[in-house]
């Protein structure tokens, strides 16, 4: 069975919920994997936005969320996690926001897509400091086994 990310909050390419937005109150939206190959010594998830700042003409990709050296034991996650609830010995690194965890979706314009991308890698990467999305892709080369993707879309309600 491939690696495949699902969440029971929102389906693939569907909206993803105002709770989970800046619009609302910008928990994380629950996640969970299935067919984690057995090489797997630790997961890494990265959520961006390729849309930044306006669809019709994308500039950048911001970065909403990094995990990385999740258990390959975990299934998921729980919805609205911070930084003091992540499952044991899961590392935080920076999103575009310069902060760690959970930075919801916020689109200046338009409707933008997310993201959700899950890597098992066949080595755990140990403490990177708290690196931004270019640095742990870096660490990650060559050791990427499997990875699948899930995306959701958001549109902001308010102006």
């Amino acid at each position: 069975m491939p690696l495949a990310i699902r969440s029971v909050a929102f389906a693939d390419g569907a909206e993803i919920p105002l709770r989970h937005t800046c619009e609302g109150a910008d928990l994380s939206p629950p996640l969970a994997w299935s067919g984690v190959p057995s090489q797997a010594r630790s997961l890494a998830l990265v959520v961006d936005d390729p849309d930044a700042p306006d669809p019709a003409a994308p500039r950048m990709t911001w970065v909403h969320w990094v995990l990385y050296d999740l258990s390959p034991s975990l299934g998921g996650l729980e919805e609205g996690l911070h930084h003091g609830a992540l499952p044991p010995g899961t590392r935080e690194g920076l999103n575009d926001w310069r902060r760690t965890g959970w930075g919801g979706p916020c689109p200046p314009i338009g409707r933008h897509r997310y993201f959700f991308k899950l890597y098992a890698l066949d080595a755990a990467l140990g403490d990177l400091g708290t690196p931004t999305k270019a640095r742990l892709e870096q660490a990650m080369r060559g050791h990427v086994v499997a990875e699948a993707q899930l995306v959701g879309t958001y549109e902001k309600k308010r102006r």
